[in-house]
């Protein structure tokens, strides 16, 4: 659930772009690519929600879909920075895919280094009584996270080091190895953070959009999402093949994994501002698909987890 229904989105993209918008194979994969990660935005709050009220807790399903959806906007966009690599320089290089599981186990590895120090420095302040207020941890957290998204850029000629994988990484080491009520405040002042950032982010995007380039792209931009979202949808029946998920709660997984907004909104402008040739089609086709998947899946989930799911009862 991770990568699989985010590596059939990509395949369809990379089958059925080129000859729908006479595009490259790499512009494809590049499309593939902003397109194939699905929205936290959406994904997060509901699935929370659904473990507060025990619906298919029983069988794990929203913590399934919770991790899975994260790791898959992880792993698209490790993907997505290495197909623009290959667009930048012209060249399809092996070596760019073979990085890639290095990047990924590195990225784990310093992040989760930072995070268990990040963590002992806030205990043993607090066991000494030098008690560090709540924003200022904000602050140190969020300026460790930018440090280890510039940390990939100072090695990429080094060693290859993935600095949103650290990141989460660290984020969960924090959570592990703190005080549940410190994790918890901490969640709260980045919650509020994001309503402004949200905010923001999607405004950006809108100014970015030339809507001529979204009404050339037209049928074709709905055509290739749909089929997307159908290469998607079996790739998540694939990963559900011999679990103990029924056929109900496995069309719930199915309408989880389609909402798309947060990281195409976050992403969806770079091959524009990079100057490749596709960025304007990619950018329209993201706008796109966040209009016409994030409500789709929202109300999706929204509409169907009561019919679908199994309400875990409370035990006393």
């Amino acid at each position: 659930m991770s990568f699989l229904p985010a590596v059939f989105e990509i395949l369809a993209f990379v089958l059925f772009a080129p000859s729908i918008f006479k595009i490259t194979l790499i512009d494809a994969a590049i499309m593939g690519a902003v397109l194939a990660a699905v929205s936290p935005a959406v994904i997060v709050p509901r699935m929370v929600q659904l473990m507060e009220t025990k619906y298919g807790t029983k069988k794990g399903i929203p913590q399934l879909i919770l991790t899975g959806a994260s790791l898959d906007d992880v792993f698209v966009i490790v993907l997505f920075s290495t197909f623009i690599g290959m667009a930048q320089g012209n060249s399809i290089n092996i070596m760019d895919f073979i990085t890639i599981p290095i990047s990924i186990i590195l990225g784990i590895f310093i992040g989760a280094v930072v995070g268990v120090f990040l963590s002992a420095y806030f205990e043993a302040k607090y066991a000494n009584r030098h008690y560090v207020r709540n924003s200022m941890k904000v602050i140190i957290v969020l300026g460790t996270a930018f440090l280890l998204i510039a940390l990939e850029e100072w090695l990429k000629n080094v060693i290859p080091v993935s600095g949103l994988l650290a990141v989460m990484s660290m984020a969960c080491m924090l959570r592990l190895k703190s005080v549940v009520s410190v994790s918890a405040r901490l969640s709260e002042k980045f919650g509020k953070l994001w309503i402004a950032a949200e905010v923001i982010l999607f405004v950006l995007v809108g100014a970015a959009v030339d809507i001529r380039y979204t009404l050339e792209a037209g049928f074709g931009a709905v055509l290739i999402i749909i089929i997307a979202l159908i290469f998607r949808s079996v790739g998540v029946c694939l990963c559900l093949i011999g679990t103990k998920l029924n056929l109900k709660e496995k069309i719930f997984c199915v309408i989880a994994y389609l909402p798309k907004a947060t990281v195409q909104a976050a992403i969806g402008s770079v091959p524009l501002s990079l100057g490749l040739p596709c960025g304007n089609l990619v950018l329209s086709v993201a706008v796109l698909s966040i209009i016409i998947t994030a409500p789709l899946g929202a109300f999706g989930i929204d509409m169907t987890y009561q019919h679908l799911l199994e309400k875990e009862e409370k035990t006393e």
